[in-house]
């Protein structure tokens, strides 16, 4: 699959990038997959993942109070609790509108926290990265956006993502079906959409236009990017999923270049 060296053609300093078939496998590679990179918001597709460990063992509830008032466990990781992006000013009601919020995911960690006496990245260590063997992975700082990792690590995450032993497919499933539909909201980097459809942690493909997945992408696509300039995405359609990290922001470059990608990849998986 020659679409995984178009990395090399990107203006990033470093680059790395892997895509992980179905059964776990890596189906091709490029770049140094072992080199730490910031994840920026990837981080929240970790942490959303050790909060729906945490509901299964009965540490949490989904429709538990967490938050400004009226909001809940289910409303802080589908970003409608009403809080702003990056603080805990309450800006819309409780499942009103779609607002992406950092201060939601901190206030998601305290939830943890406080539930299963431990520090959030503890809890996140011992759920989630180290049953999957992910060594290189390390929470140092908020549960929005302060983890770092490798493709190595997150290539085992992706196919988790796609065949999950540490959750019930049940509750993956749920987590990647869209909660509180409807509603309206900005997409980071890519403006408004009149249907800013998300999961639980995960943000879903769905009709969103413009996207930084590709126009080939099936609308159940799952997965996140980061404003450190990585993405993770699942096409459950196309039977991938795809790593990108880089050590250059997300910016007029990004959006350009990974739908492009995007689109490369599924041509070479079709073919």
């Amino acid at each position: 699959m020659d679409s995984v060296t178009q990395i090399d053609q990107w203006p990033v300093a470093n680059a790395s990038t892997a895509l992980v078939g179905r059964d776990g496998k890596v189906l091709d590679s490029h770049g140094h997959q072992h080199r730490p990179y910031r994840l920026a918001s990837v981080t929240k597709l970790l942490s959303a993942y050790a909060v729906l460990v945490a509901i299964e063992e009965g540490a949490l509830e989904l429709d538990q109070p967490a938050g400004p008032e009226g909001s809940t466990v289910r409303h802080l990781l589908a970003h409608s609790s009403g809080y702003d992006f990056g603080d805990r000013t309450v800006r819309f009601a409780p499942g009103s509108r779609r607002l992406y919020s950092n201060a939601g995911f901190d206030v998601l960690g305290e939830t943890l926290e406080r539930a299963a006496g431990m520090p959030f990245a503890e809890y996140l260590s011992e759920g989630v990265l180290q049953p999957l063997g992910m060594g290189a992975t390390e929470l140092n700082g908020s549960p929005a956006a302060g983890a770092t990792s490798t493709v190595a690590d997150l290539s085992i995450f992706a196919a988790e993502l796609q065949q999950p032993k540490l959750l019930d497919p049940a509750t993956l499933a749920e987590a990647t079906t869209v909660v509180f539909p409807g509603l309206a909201g900005v997409l980071p980097g890519f403006g408004r959409q009149p249907h800013n459809d998300w999961g639980l942690g995960f943000e879903i493909r769905n009709a969103k236009d413009p996207h930084w997945t590709g126009s080939a992408s099936s609308p159940a696509t799952f997965g996140h990017f980061g404003q450190s300039g990585t993405f993770l995405w699942v096409d459950p359609e196309a039977g991938a999923a795809c790593v990108v990290l880089t050590d250059r922001d997300f910016g007029p470059w990004a959006a350009e270049a990974w739908p492009a990608y995007t689109d490369a990849l599924l041509a070479d998986l079709a073919s």
